[in-house]
């Protein structure tokens, strides 16, 4: 902390590697010259609490680089559960031979909640596997090119029930924490997955683990958690219909490479004086396209 304190208070372009702001928040009085924070993730939730949302500096973040290798973990998850591979896993290990029917994916419905350069990646990805795909989002509308239907996000307890997978990739907001409660779960049908990517406050967690222990839902893929790394009280450990990875979905081999071509090609534009790409309406917390 001592060495951000000594930084802060002269940089004008930060770039943040990780996801926590405590250390930024206590040198915040003394970043008397910041004008630019550089997030390496889409998701830019924790760089927006009240102490560092207001003033005058701008706050660009990764999305782009990350919508792939976030697409390709989800399709994995969805035909990893849906053709019962971690249950094939354990009979491996068992050393158990064991016949069944595994379902499959062309034709079923999919809903993409959160219709941004990472959600429609994904609407692209499930689209080219023969799945239909729709979106959730603050407003509904027809004739997207992705997208089969964007429906009104805030009425999703009364069409959750008619997708065979729930896909999450919303910011977090106000707006949209616990977005997934019991009301939804519910309305989601018994074989139906859900697979989280976004932010783990975005599900009512609690809410989660009962609906699949009772078989409210079918199955889940989760790479967020409310708590991370996630507990090891957690049920969600323990479940057998749950595919769990350590946030990790968009961490492909050349992020690193993508990441530092999005900010170098900033850092150009921001001593030119030219515009930013990537700029957060801090107000909202997401890029608005």
């Amino acid at each position: 902390m001592d060495e951000l304190a000594g930084v802060v208070s002269w940089a004008e372009v930060l770039l943040f590697r990780t996801f926590e702001t405590a250390d930024l928040r206590t040198v915040w009085p003394n970043a008397e010259n910041l004008r630019w924070i550089h997030a390496s993730s889409a998701g830019v939730d924790r760089l927006l609490d009240p102490v560092l949302r207001e003033g005058r500096w701008i706050l660009t973040n990764s999305g782009g680089i990350l919508d792939r290798a976030i697409a390709e973990y989800v399709a994995g998850g969805i035909l990893a559960s849906v053709k019962k591979l971690p249950l094939a896993l354990a009979r491996q290990r068992e050393r158990v031979w064991e016949h069944r029917v595994t379902n499959g994916i062309h034709g079923r419905a999919a809903l993409v909640v959160g219709p941004g350069s990472i959600g429609r990646e994904i609407g692209r990805v499930l689209g080219a596997l023969g799945m239909r795909v729709d979106a959730a989002a603050t407003s509904e509308r027809s004739g997207d090119s992705e997208f089969g239907r964007i429906r009104d996000v805030r009425r999703l307890p009364s069409y959750a029930g008619e997708y065979d997978v729930i896909v999450l990739a919303t910011p977090l907001t106000d707006a949209t924490r616990a977005l997934v409660d019991a009301e939804v779960l519910s309305a989601m049908r018994s074989d139906a997955g859900l697979v989280n990517i976004a932010r783990g406050p975005v599900v009512d967690e609690r809410a989660l683990c009962d609906a699949l222990a009772d078989g409210g839902i079918g199955w889940a893929v989760l790479d967020v958690f409310e708590v991370e790394p996630l507990p090891d009280t957690s049920p969600l450990w323990h479940m057998d219909n749950v595919i769990l990875t350590a946030h990790l979905a968009g961490d492909a081999d050349d992020f690193a490479e993508r990441l530092w071509a999005l900010f170098e090609d900033n850092l150009h534009r921001y001593v030119r004086g030219s515009a930013l790409v990537n700029v957060v309406d801090k107000q909202v917390g997401y890029v608005r396209r």
